[in-house]
């Protein structure tokens, strides 16, 4: 056994990239009050939030909150995610990597005041496997969709195990997504290890976890209210109360500069331009978030065009990379797939993704394109990281029509066009994919036959090169992981339903607060901030 296999440091999410910490003046926000415990702290965000249920929240603001309420087995500190640490449970791999064993470290009480055990930890996990929800595929084999086998081994240990050598356990572990129920409390309002599960209502009125914070108010729409939990084991956050609330950029800014909130996380590069000044701090990074685009590849959909080969070859020579780079602001990068930058097997560049009018024209005559419109979806309430999906709609339309496509661009909330996208009835958009583990596998859902090519109307019939990768980056081992990943997402950009677009520059703002620290995974923790 062994707690961090060496083949295992070769994913290098660069520590040096994500080692960000904001600092600032004492707190003196418009928020605060004199008492520590009573102090109030407010963070604007711009929302994409369903629920708050770990079970089934899966969007970038649902971390940001499932962070705050629940622990999870492992954590990572701070930046860091080249390197689980003990939040519940410490953990030992198998040495065929196939299997961790979990066991509980120190006393941690639910809000309600129960104990964590290992049974509740075995409960949330076969919660999150039998609710079946979107999060569910992170206790699943990758390649075959077959949940892990999940077994209490004794009143302190218990084991997950795949089917297949899956070093990555470790890092996906710490997902929010993996938050540890109270399994008594949620049992008698309405919890089941089952599609019979009846407690999301109850989890979006009130928590039932072990973190340093629990909800006292919950609106995904506008705002979600958190108290400090007097149960918390950890060290006790500096705020008594945080209220996370929906605004868009430009009030995000406002806010800010007018104390009227102390951190801020969605504005762009020309909403900074300028800010930092006294107590006002500025963080830049790039974000691991990837924009993208895609065309649906189901023939019923895709109205005889975005599912033609040559069309989707057009439109990857037409989009002017550079010009969406610019509106991301300085420290955006083009991804060379659909991995990020940070991550162990990320690909530079590729060709198939490079901007070419000329090729664009020649493949556009090459398809069976004849001048259809083609209906481009975008979120008009959620941003990239402060970058607005409508500018990058318009830039994408612009592109296609100087190729000669017809564009009719279409802005639906983002609660609107995730349930339409997941039902795979939209025939193109532009959307993004934030990490939820750092390792290059939990990107394999970009092909065809898995959550997100299915999305994209991309079935697992169709390109059997890409399949064929995918399976081989799958069960590649130790240095030869990163060649696997790459190869994988070159055979998806040659023949594939998606479009790597941009990693933002991000911004983290404060005014008058220190601890604001940026995650890939969770956005950022707010019980860390003081």
């Amino acid at each position: 056994m062994k707690h961090l296999p060496a083949r295992l440091t070769a994913l290098t999410a660069s520590a040096a990239a994500l080692a960000l910490i904001l600092t600032g003046c004492s707190s003196s926000g418009g928020g605060n009050q004199s008492a520590s415990g009573s102090k109030t702290l407010v963070v604007d965000n711009t929302f994409d939030l369903k629920t708050a249920d770990p079970a089934r929240a899966f969007e970038l603001t649902g971390t940001i909150v499932d962070k705050a309420l629940y622990e999870t087995a492992l954590t990572f500190e701070g930046s860091d995610v080249t390197k689980p640490v003990p939040q519940l449970t410490t953990y030992a791999m198998s040495d065929d990597n196939t299997t961790i064993t979990l066991t509980l470290d120190g006393k941690h009480t639910f809000s309600s005041g129960n104990p964590v055990t290992i049974d509740d930890i075995v409960w949330s996990y076969k919660r999150v496997q039998g609710i079946a929800g979107n999060p569910s595929f992170l206790l699943s084999n990758l390649s075959t969709g077959k949940p892990f086998a999940i077994e209490k081994t004794s009143d302190t240990t218990m084991t997950i195990t795949d089917t297949a050598a899956n070093p990555a356990l470790p890092y996906i572990l710490p997902n929010p997504s993996l938050g540890v129920l109270d399994a008594k409390t949620l049992e008698a309002n309405g919890g089941t290890t089952g599609k019979d599960d009846k407690a999301e209502s109850y989890l979006n009125g009130k928590s039932a976890g072990s973190g340093p914070y629990q909800l006292s108010s919950y609106n995904a729409t506008s705002k979600v209210v958190f108290v400090k939990n007097p149960k918390y084991a950890g060290t006790a956050p500096a705020y008594g109360r945080v209220v996370l609330q929906n605004v868009t950029g430009p009030s995000q800014k406002t806010d800010v500069q007018g104390n009227q909130a102390q951190v801020a996380l969605n504005l762009n590069s020309q909403q900074v331009d300028g800010l930092e000044s006294g107590s006002i701090k500025v963080a830049k990074s790039t974000s691991a978030n990837v924009g993208y685009l895609w065309l649906n590849q189901n023939a019923s959909v895709s109205g005889g065009v975005t599912n033609d080969p040559d069309f989707v070859k057009a439109v990857r020579h037409a989009i002017d990379y550079k010009s969406i780079q610019t509106l991301a602001g300085s420290g955006s990068t083009q991804p060379g797939g659909i991995v990020p930058s940070q991550f162990l097997g990320s690909l530079a560049s590729d060709e198939n993704n490079t901007t070419d009018a000329a090729a664009a024209k020649s493949d556009l005559s090459s398809s069976g394109y004849k001048g259809q419109t083609v209906t481009l979806s975008y979120p008009t309430d959620a941003t990239l990281d402060g970058v607005s999906f409508a500018d990058m709609a318009q830039s994408v339309q612009s592109n296609l029509e100087d190729a000669g496509v017809k564009v009719k661009l279409n802005g639906l909330p983002i609660a609107t066009l995730l349930d339409s996208y997941r039902a795979g009835k939209l025939q193109a958009g532009l959307m993004y994919w934030g990490p939820d583990f750092p390792d290059p596998s939990d990107y394999v859902t970009f092909s065809p036959g898995e959550g997100l090519g299915l999305r994209a109307g991309w079935t697992k019939d169709m390109s059997p090169e890409v399949t064929k990768a995918k399976q081989a980056a799958i069960a590649a081992q130790g240095d030869a992981r990163a060649g696997a990943y790459e190869a994988w997402q070159k055979a998806a950009n040659a023949d594939g339903a998606f479009v790597p677009l941009v990693q933002a520059a991000k911004y983290a703002v404060t005014n008058g607060v220190t601890g604001v620290v940026p995650n890939a995974i969770w956005t950022v923790d707010l019980a860390a901030v003081e």
